[in-house]
């Protein structure tokens, strides 16, 4: 039965902290138009993300995590109500960005409180974030080109939705294996045992968190130089010394996750949201010869088809594994190059082959994620794994990032390269 809670809990936190951020890309074409690159609701809907997630793991451990719920609320819901009531683009960037803020934080301490629970639970977690993108794009997709439900509208719907995490944490999941909402105030020892870490006589396994281990509730362990806590005493803060050394192990903690798990998983993200932001929307033919009534449904049918995909392999983590995560990697950039060769040539005679190919793009993308993440969490030490959960999602919104700043430059030149060769329809809507 608390397996049941555990997977049902984390299910939902996947869905509900990554569907807002697939809806406003769904809706990309809506808010901004057909000529302005939908790279730049990409830009503002990740750069806070990632900005929040490279510094989390500088300051993450000092936030007790129901307070970090109420943020994720917080933010996510004004954010989605400054989206739909705008009409002008610089608010509706800003709206944009607090939901993306709100992202950032939410993938981060949730991939972090995987830490304490089974493996049921990141598990769990993969499969809401691919339900996510499928309900989002599918429902937006429903609500706007099938019912005609304006944009605007549909993104009012979506503000209520964060209200789910109260449910979810409070209600639905566990409380065995909750991190405590104070900080713990023990010592660090070592035993000999088999049992590995002990925290003041009481095994690691048993779900205690790691924030703020120290030698009283002055102290706060911060990270490890060469295997050794460093512990910073809070009422000398901000000190100089104490946080120059904070950042100097926490970068030296991140270091051995880079090769083996973060860049795998920053190549497969440039690639695929390239060709999402910066390619799909100009992958397109005569509106006769496709079966749309509009041409910005060709832009939401992709969308929906690679989130299908993705949810499908980030579901798949149970079953099916890969180890050499670079293989997914090395296959996204092929797909990355058919489909600027498409965009510029039109070596694929329909849009139905296209729609195949964004669902494979969507399972490529899904199955790195869920097996980046179990090899990392198998790999880790238990002492660091919560870190290591953490920092490794670092890597999505950084090849997020990256794919935004290129799609910005990369869509309007195959437009117009499009346009010169009497084909117009990438400036239609």
């Amino acid at each position: 039965m608390q397996s049941k809670r555990v997977f049902t809990a984390f299910w939902i936190f996947g869905l509900v902290n990554n569907v807002l951020y697939v809806v406003i890309l769904s809706a990309a074409i809506d808010l901004v138009g057909p000529l302005t690159p939908k790279a730049t609701v990409l830009i503002a809907d990740v750069v806070p993300s990632f900005i929040l997630k490279v510094t989390a793991p500088f300051f993450i451990h000092l936030i007790p995590y129901h307070i970090r719920i109420f943020l994720l609320l917080g933010l996510s819901f004004f954010g989605m109500l400054i989206v739909s009531s705008s009409t002008q683009i610089p608010p509706i960037l800003f709206g944009i960005v607090l939901a993306s803020m709100s992202s950032g934080l939410g993938e981060t301490t949730f991939l972090q409180l995987t830490h304490f629970y089974s493996e049921t639970a990141l598990s769990a977690w993969s499969s809401g974030t691919g339900g996510a993108g499928l309900a989002g794009s599918f429902i937006f997709l429903v609500m706007t080109t099938w019912l005609n439900i304006s944009p605007r509208t549909t993104l009012l719907f979506f503000a209520v939705v964060p209200f789910t995490f109260l449910i979810a944490y409070f209600k639905i999941l566990p409380v065995s294996g909750k991190p405590p909402k104070r900080r713990l105030s023990t010592s660090i020892s070592r035993s000999n045992s088999s049992a590995g870490l002990v925290l003041n006589g009481v095994n690691a396994d048993d779900t205690l968190s790691r924030e703020g281990l120290a030698e009283n509730e002055d102290e706060i362990e911060v990270g490890l130089l060469d295997g050794q806590p460093i512990v910073i005493n809070s009422t000398s803060l901000p000190s100089f010394n104490s946080l120059q050394a904070h950042i100097l192990a926490t970068v030296k903690r991140i270091k051995p996750y880079i090769l083996p798990y973060m860049a795998p998983l920053f190549t497969v993200y440039v690639s695929e949201y390239i060709i999402n932001q910066g390619i799909s929307p100009v992958l397109l033919f005569p509106i006769e010869e496709m079966p749309f009534a509009n041409y910005r449904d060709a832009y939401v049918t992709y969308g929906t088809l690679y989130q299908l995909g993705v949810f499908i392999s980030r579901s798949s983590g149970s079953f099916i594994r890969v180890k050499r995560v670079w293989i997914p990697s090395i296959l996204q950039m092929f797909n990355l190059v058919i489909c600027i060769i498409q965009a510029l040539f039109v070596i694929i005679p329909n849009i139905y082959f296209l729609f195949v190919l964004i669902f494979y793009e969507g399972l490529l993308g899904g199955l790195s994620y869920v097996n980046t993440f179990m090899l990392a969490s198998e790999k880790t030490s238990l002492y660091e794994r919560e870190f290591a959960m953490g920092c490794v999602g670092i890597s999505d919104s950084a090849g997020i990032v990256l794919a935004a700043t290129l799609a910005m430059f990369i869509e309007p030149s195959l437009c117009h390269y499009q346009v010169s060769h009497d084909r117009p329809y990438c400036t239609l809507h």
